[in-house]
């Protein structure tokens, strides 16, 4: 089984969009998401430093927009055609975090622009409550799981990003995680991220009724696929449960690890991450070594992924 699965903040890189953007009909695509949501993802995704994307107001609509465009050209299923394309090829969508909304979109729960219209309202609204105080993440690598989350929790830090592969991602404060720095647990490295915010946790709370509002009006379709849910791991077949899980996703934290482990009892034997790939591949390579996997980063990737899923089409 074929399980797509699309990346979360902090995997964006500048000059993401170049190399697709040459690809035909995809400039347009992206010319028309920037007008609908007021943002210039062309210039973000292909001039902009690494600074002015770190901002959560642009990373998140980049990442989205990025993992969409990618996988339409990988299972030639763009949005203006009826043809399915490839898609019979994918078991499952998962999504890290923002890339939930590019993962509900492929499940057919929302349309493409109403996923960038989304991810706009949220990028904004937790950009907003991340100024309200000077908090960040950092990641928390080795260790023994419980022993980790016990020394967060004296630290009054939030395990907001459970990675499973021996990572977590602590949240909170500036202060708090100038503590973890100092004092880390035992076994373990300690990695400040490059997020502008305390996401998955309490803090984002004022971003909640923001994020209600950009939903109020959507009418979701049920999941055309597996798609499988941060909040728990578990199969979710509404679109409305969707949908809900992804307003309040937000102040809760990323159990990624459930959602592996969830990869595993379906049966997933490939993985392939969309653009820009790397990260969950990563994960994946430590935490499941039997699955093949394969990171989209360019359009060179295309080919060898245009591969696997041919073979799961063949399956």
């Amino acid at each position: 089984m074929l399980v797509l699965v699309a990346p979360g903040q902090g995997a964006q890189k500048p000059g993401l969009l170049t190399p697709w953007l040459e690809l035909p009909g995809v400039f347009d695509r992206v010319a028309q998401w920037s007008a609908a949501i007021d943002l210039d993802l062309v210039h973000y995704g292909t001039e902009a430093d690494a600074e002015a994307i770190r901002d959560t107001a642009v990373a998140q609509p980049l990442l989205v927009a990025a993992s969409l465009l990618s996988a339409y050209e990988l299972l030639d299923n763009r949005p203006e055609q009826d043809s399915p394309g490839s898609f019979g090829a994918v078991g499952a969508v998962a999504g890290h975090s923002v890339g939930e909304l590019a993962a509900a979109a492929l499940a057919g729960v929302l349309t493409p622009l109403e996923a960038m219209r989304i991810v706009r309202a949220r990028a904004l609204a937790m950009a907003e409550a991340a100024a309200i105080s000077e908090t960040g993440m950092s990641a928390v690598l080795g260790g023994d799981q419980e022993t980790v989350t016990a020394h967060l929790d004296k630290l009054g830090l939030t395990p907001a990003n459970m990675n499973g592969a021996g990572q977590i991602v602590a949240a909170g404060t500036t202060e708090q995680l100038a503590a973890l720095s100092a004092d880390r647990p035992e076994k373990a490295r300690v990695i400040a991220l490059k997020v502008a915010g305390a996401f998955h946790t309490t803090h984002m709370a004022s971003a909640v009724p923001a994020m209600e509002a950009a939903v109020a009006d959507i009418e979701p379709g049920d999941p055309a696929v597996r798609y499988v849910s941060n909040l728990d791991g578990q199969v979710v077949d509404s679109g409305q449960e969707v949908v809900r899980r992804l307003v309040h996703q937000i102040s809760a934290p990323v159990r990624w690890d459930l959602c592996m482990d969830t990869f595993g009892e379906l049966g997933a034997t490939t993985l392939i991450e969309l653009c820009p790939g790397g990260t969950l591949t990563g994960l994946a390579k430590r935490a499941q070594p039997q699955l093949r996997n394969l990171a989209l980063k360019s359009p060179d990737d295309l080919d060898p992924a245009r591969a696997l899923v041919a073979e799961h089409l063949s399956a």
